[in-house]
């Protein structure tokens, strides 16, 4: 009996010890992270460098400064943070935080779940059929609420700021709200855009912005 205690005391330290192993941080100051398919880890951060997580991978979060995120088909990940690089996340992933981004766009494929805010401030937003339960954030980028996408909180275009220095001519800002999609919370939009909503999507109150409705599979041209 004291043995079988023993021995069962062993097998759920040496599990243990194995998930702490599979679940190990990793941080870099200079150079790429990669995550091979099926692997688990904790948290990854690099400052220099691009972060690739490969397909049914599980990782607690990932950042990075200068470099991109790409996310693997059915992985599960918690925040993913850049300031200069984009996000690209693959069909049918899991996240348990946002997405954040400055200088760099952010697309979500299909059958995406996003468990917090979507944000960019110089950079477009792109969703294919994707729940996101917070809200989209931005200054400057083009938005898509992609068909049969689901956003739970708002859509929000800040003003920019005075230290935002425009070089050439002026743009505008393309907004869609796609066929079936749909924005729980109100639309504000503190600056200049060009709205399309489809006849078939539902949004909270607009303000701002005067919403153009179409009835085809993509908006007109500008």
């Amino acid at each position: 009996m004291i043995r079988t205690r023993i021995a069962l005391a062993l097998l759920i330290a040496l599990a243990a010890v194995s998930a702490h192993a599979s679940e190990h941080d990793v941080s870099k100051v200079n150079g790429s992270i990669t995550v091979a398919e099926g692997e688990q880890y904790g948290s990854l951060d690099t400052v220099n460098g691009g972060i690739e997580i490969g397909a049914n991978a599980r990782v607690a979060s990932a950042e990075t400064v200068n470099g991109g995120i790409e996310v693997g088909a059915r992985a599960q990940t918690g925040s993913l943070e850049t300031v200069n690089g984009g996000i690209h996340i693959d069909e049918h992933v899991t996240t348990s935080g946002g997405l954040s981004t400055v200088n760099g766009g952010i697309f979500v494929g299909r059958g995406g779940t996003i468990n917090g805010t979507v944000e960019t401030v110089n950079g477009a937003i792109g969703l294919v059929d994707t729940d996101v339960s917070g809200s989209i954030e931005t200054v400057n980028g083009d938005v898509t609420v992609g068909i049969g996408s689901h956003v739970r909180g708002g859509l929000h275009y800040s003003k920019p700021g005075r230290s935002f220095i425009l070089i050439g001519k002026k743009r505008i800002p393309r907004v869609i709200i796609g066929p079936n999609a749909q924005v729980d919370g109100p639309l504000r939009f503190e600056r200049e855009v060009v709205l399309y909503v489809h006849s078939t999507a539902r949004t909270g109150a607009i303000s701002g912005a005067t919403a153009i409705r179409f009835d085809t599979p993509q908006p007109p041209e500008q």
